[in-house]
């Protein structure tokens, strides 16, 4: 898999937070976990259900040392968001969610707790916005 990066854009890599002073494609050749920067959600974020189990699934990513933690907080905060959601697509999501989550597919998870978020934000905030989220891609 070739990934491109910008010039002091970062890479997370199994833990490893790599930048880059040019723009720069790095070519990965084995099985690793990565985000790219703009996917990356800082702990000031994490304001809604989503959000936080978004952080949470985040961290397995980012540091594999603290995944057994972060599974828990995240299959605890899955199981409050399933009470407290009544939009049918939000808990459609969130099912198919745990899913990816139990087989470890914790990129596919984040990239569909992305996709949740305004369905979130217009249920929770139907007359205003969130602060600025990572990249819906």
């Amino acid at each position: 898999m070739n990934i491109t990066l910008r010039a002091g854009e970062k890479l997370y890599i199994n833990g490893a937070v790599i930048r880059v002073d040019r723009k720069a494609t790095i070519e990965l050749l084995n099985d690793v976990t990565f985000l790219l920067e703009n996917h990356v959600m800082q702990a000031d974020q994490a304001t809604t259900p989503l959000r936080q189990i978004y952080f949470a699934v985040q961290v397995m990513l980012m540091d594999p040392g603290a995944t057994a933690v972060a599974t828990t907080l995240s299959r605890r905060l899955m199981e409050s968001a399933l009470q407290a959601f009544e939009n049918p697509l939000i808990v459609a999501g969130l099912k198919v969610i745990a899913g990816q989550i139990d087989r470890g597919r914790n990129f596919e998870a984040l990239k569909a707790l992305r996709a949740l978020f305004p369905l979130e934000e217009k249920e929770m905030y139907p007359n205003g916005k969130l602060a600025e989220t990572p990249a819906a891609a």
